[in-house]
């Protein structure tokens, strides 16, 4: 059996990185997406098992020393990370596993796993854009858009060391985009 791909999807907080995953995945149920664990707080609209696996502290902790983690990084003061023996069952069984991870985290996927991963950037068009569209999510205090946006200006910057980036102007365009790079220039 072929071995599924392993791609890596990143960007800046209110990018719309998930967005673009998102419909890619409802146009390809063939492939899957990873449900990363974090010790963040559960949002309103969020469920445990499908958005995230929302984990305390304590727990990620035990997680990290018991080697389950693909990859994890520390992100705006909470635990980020992958389960490494689901993504390494559904690659083994043929299927294409998509995370989406911060830019620490897909740098210690691409360490691990040298060839094995593509990683994908999604760019705004413009840091006046992403600020506005952080704004308008109306999720995070001003102080902690100022800081995502912060933090956007140095991933972005590690956005040189991609396989690839699509810029998010268009959500349309950039899923097709996304769906061209998988299908069709990942070997």
């Amino acid at each position: 059996m072929k071995k599924g791909k392993l791609i890596v999807v990143s960007g800046p907080s209110g990018v719309g990185k998930d967005t673009v995953v998102s419909k890619y995945l409802e146009k390809h149920k063939e492939d899957e997406l990873s449900i990363s664990m974090t010790s963040r707080a559960i949002r309103n609209n969020e469920v445990d098992g499908v958005n995230y696996y929302f984990k305390t502290k304590e727990e990620f902790e035990e997680a990290i020393d018991n080697n389950e983690l693909l990859e994890y990084a520390m992100y705006n003061g909470n635990y980020y990370g992958t389960p490494r023996k689901e993504v390494e069952k559904r690659i083994n069984n043929g299927i294409n596993v998509i995370l989406v991870i911060e830019v620490v985290g897909a740098m210690n996927v691409k360490n691990m796993m040298k060839d094995d991963c593509t990683l994908i950037f999604i760019l705004p068009p413009s840091m006046d854009e992403l600020r506005e569209r952080l704004i308008n999510r109306g999720t995070d205090s001003m102080d902690s858009i100022d800081n995502r946006l912060d933090i956007a200006r140095r991933e972005i910057e590690v956005s040189e060391k991609y396989d690839f980036k699509i810029v998010n102007d268009d959500l349309d365009k950039a899923v097709n985009e996304l769906e061209n790079i998988i299908k069709n220039k990942i070997n």
